[in-house]
């Protein structure tokens, strides 16, 4: 919010993955500003998806380099500077990285910011790795960028708890806590790769290449999750986190076992099946 408020009036285009996560749907809403939307695939943002809306007068862009909430997409390194190319035509673009899951994203991070960019900000937080009552965010960006919000956080909170900052700083410089978070990133893709194969095993398409998610498109969002639902699931409908991409349901495999994935993707199978035709004689 402070990256875009420091750059962006009322009324600026954004643009934004497509599908993508609701706190910053709604944030650029809220802030006044015009959503551009960025189509996707398995490596994140689309080099032709992200040239289109930079044509189209966006002024900021917000990226997530890998766990992409819904859809799980992450960059490799072909697809990072594939979007640096497009972005060095643009050079006057604000570009955001929202690195949320950190190490236990299971993918490596790479970046469309260098140096060389004039408006830049890198966000890595860390509630969704360390702890959600941690709400502590790291931001390296440009000299005039991370001034602006410095200045701006100094009319309110003023700084964030030395208390916090201590914690987090021995938490990530731990080698046990890295133990385990790289346990956690690999346990969170055997789940997610094992409910992938389970819904391929039904015939049933499904994207997670990182993170804690599985974005299944379906034929009517309301209709899946109220049958799952009745079979004792809960998945979030994709509206929420769609702008003009097709409907989808998003599945959290974070503590899906392979068992629970084999018995997730047959009721789903289930509700997805067409529905058989009756002919009479």
């Amino acid at each position: 919010e402070r990256v875009l408020q420091a750059h962006l009036r009322s009324g600026d285009r954004v643009a934004v993955e497509d599908p993508g996560y609701p706190g910053v749907l709604d944030l650029v809403a809220a802030l006044g500003l015009v959503p551009e939307p960025l189509a996707l695939d398995e490596r994140g943002v689309t080099p032709d998806g992200l040239r289109r809306a930079l044509r189209a007068g966006a002024r900021a862009c917000v990226l997530t380099p890998r766990a992409q909430n819904p859809t799980g997409a992450a960059f490799d390194e072909r697809r990072a500077r594939a979007l640096r190319e497009v972005l060095a035509a643009h050079a006057d673009v604000l570009v955001i990285e929202d690195d949320h899951a950190g190490p236990v994203a299971g993918a490596p991070a790479f970046t469309v910011c260098d140096a060389r960019r004039a408006r830049r900000a890198v966000v890595r937080s860390v509630s969704k790795w360390l702890g959600p009552d941690l709400r502590l965010a790291i931001v390296a960006g440009d000299a005039e960028t991370i001034a602006r919000v410095h200045g701006r956080q100094a009319l309110g909170a003023g700084w964030v708890s030395h208390v916090l900052q201590r914690l987090v700083v021995r938490l990530w410089s731990d080698r046990t806590a890295a133990r385990r978070l790289a346990a956690a990133a690999a346990a969170y893709q055997r789940r997610r790769h094992a409910l992938i194969a389970a819904l391929a095993a039904h015939g049933i398409a499904a994207t997670g290449r990182s993170g804690l998610n599985v974005w299944v498109p379906v034929r009517e969002e309301a209709a899946a999750v109220a049958h799952l639902a009745g079979a004792g699931w809960a998945v979030r409908a994709g509206e929420r986190y769609r702008l003009k991409s097709p409907p989808a349901i998003r599945v959290t495999a974070s503590t899906l076992q392979e068992a629970e994935a084999e018995r997730f993707a047959a009721d789903l199978a289930r509700v997805l099946a067409p529905a058989r035709s009756v002919h009479t004689a």
